[in-house]
């Protein structure tokens, strides 16, 4: 731990800031992870989470009760994922890593940066291919910002009956202003698609314009995060609404070497694994599909009764998921 770290645990334990300690905490797991204590890391997290658990034990229950649900039929119209299951550790590019950074730092500074009359990044877009990472972006910044996420449920938002899905979808605004959250809309184009191409002028419009218009007027305590695989659908002006855009990409060479590294860190290893064919075999695939490749290795070792993973399996892996997006594709 570094004496700065170690100065402001001291200092959060002696003003009695459990808010402080929270954050510093998953900082410290975050600093552990990655220089490789990845055992540790995932130690402390479950430590973490039990003493949540404790501090808070009805607020689940609590929050799920409180969820505005669809005027007709009284749908949940969000979905809130504990955050015991919020997966957050990301491997990004350097510059992709600096911007959900920018994002939790400024959070954190909020209440720093409104005395200078400067507002934090509260509302963003992530895009980019299926699997590489968006939905997991809203989720490690729910965690590193120690906010509940809350999911839109489109299914139950959207309805056939005249302003009535305009009606749902403000409900879920007003929920995220009456509560500190990370509200997620994942797959956002699913309402917020262009107006010029849509044939269904009436109820796309009142969507696309009640969706706007939150955005314009969004002053909830949390964040919104969006997600797209189809960035160029997307309504022109809905991208000026957000504070910042930008792209989740698909893992480059030494991302896949980590990513499979780390899904790999709780079995052994063949000190003979020739990496380097293996991440040109993966060079294009998503963060999802080199995680599952990893873990599909993993497991045919153990039911193998193989006590480590060789090149063999893993090769076996990229093949299977080959095939698998090959079909997916077909």
């Amino acid at each position: 731990m570094n004496a700065d770290i170690l100065k402001r645990v001291v200092r959060a334990i002696a003003e009695g800031s459990q808010g402080d300690l929270d954050s510093l905490a998953r900082t410290i797991v975050e600093s552990e992870r990655r220089i490789g204590h990845t055992r540790l890391a995932n130690q402390l997290e479950n430590i973490l989470s039990r003493s949540r658990s404790k501090r808070h034990p009805d607020a689940s229950s609590r929050e799920l009760s409180e969820l505005p649900t669809s005027r007709r039929h009284g749908e949940s119209l969000l979905t809130l994922m504990p955050r015991e299951s919020l997966e957050h550790h990301m491997v990004l590019p350097r510059e992709i890593e600096v911007r959900f950074a920018r994002i939790e730092q400024e959070f954190a500074a909020r209440e720093r940066l409104g005395a200078y009359g400067l507002k934090p990044r509260k509302t963003v877009l992530l895009y980019g291919p299926p699997g590489c990472g968006k939905s997991l972006g809203a989720k490690r910044l729910a965690w590193n910002v120690g906010l509940p996420l809350l999911k839109v449920r489109f299914d139950a938002l959207i309805s056939s009956f005249f302003g009535e899905s305009a009606s749902n979808l403000r409900s879920v605004f007003d929920a995220a202003r009456e509560r500190p959250c990370v509200l997620l809309l994942d797959e956002c184009d699913f309402i917020a698609r262009s107006r010029a191409n849509s044939k269904d002028i009436g109820e796309v419009n009142r969507i696309v314009n009640s969706l706007l218009t939150l955005m314009e007027e969004y002053d909830a305590p949390g964040l919104l995060v969006a997600t797209t695989n189809i960035e160029e659908s997307l309504d022109a002006a809905l991208f000026r609404r957000f504070d910042d855009v930008f792209l989740v990409p698909t893992p480059g060479p030494e991302q896949i070497e980590e990513l499979l590294k780390t899904r790999l860190s709780s079995v052994a290893t063949a000190k003979d694994i020739r990496w380097h064919n293996l991440i040109h075999s993966l060079e294009g695939a998503s963060a999802a599909m080199v995680c599952k490749t990893a873990e599909e290795a993993a497991k045919s070792a153990v039911l193998a009764g193989k006590k480590i993973v060789t090149s063999e399996y893993l090769e076996n892996a990229i093949a299977d998921q080959k095939r698998s997006e090959f079909l997916k594709e077909g």
